[in-house]
């Protein structure tokens, strides 16, 4: 992958406008570009305890 100086993204040969286009080339579905390639933390998600479980 490849980044343009005209804000584009060259990869396999073609060009792409964002890294998420790219992403969802190789994968299939929809992703984050920036955090499909690592560019960006994953969010923390926050975990709640489930119902019935005594702590």
């Amino acid at each position: 992958m490849i980044a343009a100086q005209d804000g584009t993204y060259e990869f396999d040969g073609r060009p792409y406008e964002s890294l998420s286009k790219i992403a969802y080339e190789i994968t299939g579905t929809r992703w984050s570009g920036p955090l499909f390639f690592g560019l960006r933390a994953r969010p923390e998600t926050k975990t709640s305890p489930k119902k019935g479980v005594r702590a």
